[in-house]
């Protein structure tokens, strides 16, 4: 790929709660919404920033949050259409701005309509085989063959459900079958999809729970048309370097990092994160990791910090270390908010704005 990442700065947007979309709608609050609009007269301000690139969150249509998909290849109606984003696509490339999507290729929404089909497709279907499930009689027929397969179908009758792999045991997020063709066909399918239609690059959302392998043959058939597209994994823990080997993605999340920044400013001891930038250091033989001091997912770093006036130093540092910065938006104001292990949970860590 050409190197445009290595002068790319990040300005990461989750786009449902910036543009003050309902995130458990009602039948009427689907209604088509041009949300997308609102971030048209934010370009110029994250070009103030230094930034040059907008990393959105979720923008497909899903049950709720984004994370739960329903169609991969539909703008939620609460954001927009083609329409809205070709707008947006189209604005930021005359800015000179780099678009990336989030890619939420893990699991799905229970709604979606290969998982919805399955009572009546049954086992030995292209959708059965698209998903971990067990069938009513013991067979696992999740892209199973042989005596399996045929137990789950002498087993099941039509209208018969079976259970199924559930992402982190969230009973509405069921677990895509990485080693089946067809999940491999769709993933690949999308990626190019919207890199027609003027995307950059790609987060993968939950990589760290999908084989490495599976990547290896989703990404050469992205990048034999989009030569330079640039893909980051969310991978929370792990041996970094070797799932970006093993991947054959560009960079992941820098998660060690980022808890050794707040972590140490907030105590006031700078021995763990010592200790991560010689983690770091190591890194950059393999890679450049994508680095953040906030995202979607986390406490907002003036509310990590018990000294609001430390949060700068977290800033130098996410400036100046070697990676990818990405910089979580209202972080740049100081937006204080704290994520919360419940339902709702992480809607006040993504505000809307005006």
């Amino acid at each position: 790929m050409s190197r445009w990442i290595d002068h790319t700065i990040w300005w990461h947007v989750y786009p449902l709660g910036f543009a003050g979309a309902p995130i458990r709608p009602t039948a009427e609050e689907r209604a088509l919404s041009p949300r997308l609009d609102r971030l048209l007269p934010w370009l110029d301000y994250l070009i103030e920033l230094g930034a040059n690139g907008l990393a959105l969150g979720p923008i497909f249509q899903s049950e709720s949050h984004g994370y739960d998909t329903l169609d991969f290849y539909r703008i939620d109606s609460r954001l927009g259409d083609d329409a809205t984003f070709d707008h947006l696509a189209r604005a930021c490339q005359e800015r000179g701005i780099h678009l990336m999507l989030d890619g939420v290729f893990n699991h799905v929404g229970i709604d979606h309509p290969a998982f919805a089909a399955l009572p009546e497709a049954g086992p030995h279907s292209r959708e059965a085989s698209m998903f971990h499930l067990t069938w009513p009689g013991g067979g696992e027929a999740g892209g199973a063959t042989g005596e399996e397969a045929e137990e789950a179908g002498e087993a099941w009758t039509p209208g018969t459900a079976p259970d199924y792999t559930r992402f982190e045991g969230q009973d509405w997020l069921p677990e895509l079958n990485h080693s089946c063709d067809a999940v491999v066909d769709l993933v690949a399918d999308v990626m190019n999809h919207w890199c027609d239609r003027g995307v950059d690059g790609w987060r993968l959302d939950a990589a760290y729970a999908v084989d490495p392998a599976f990547w290896t043959r989703v990404l050469p058939r992205v990048r034999r048309d989009h030569p330079e597209v640039y893909i980051v994994g969310e991978v929370i823990h792990g041996d970094y370097a070797a799932i970006v080997t093993a991947s054959g993605m560009n960079s992941v999340t820098q998660y060690e990092l980022w808890q050794a920044i707040w972590h140490s400013l907030a105590e006031a001891n700078f021995y763990e994160l010592d200790w991560t930038l010689g983690r770091n250091a190591e890194l950059l033989r393999t890679f450049v990791p994508w680095t953040f001091i906030g995202n979607h997912d986390t406490t907002r770093i003036a509310s990590q910090l018990p000294d609001p006036r430390r949060a700068p130093h977290a800033l130098a540092l996410l400036m100046a270390l070697p990676g990818t910065p990405a910089v979580y938006y209202g972080d740049e104001d100081g937006l204080r908010a704290v994520k919360e292990e419940r339902l709702g949970g992480d809607d006040a860590i993504r505000p809307e704005l005006p």
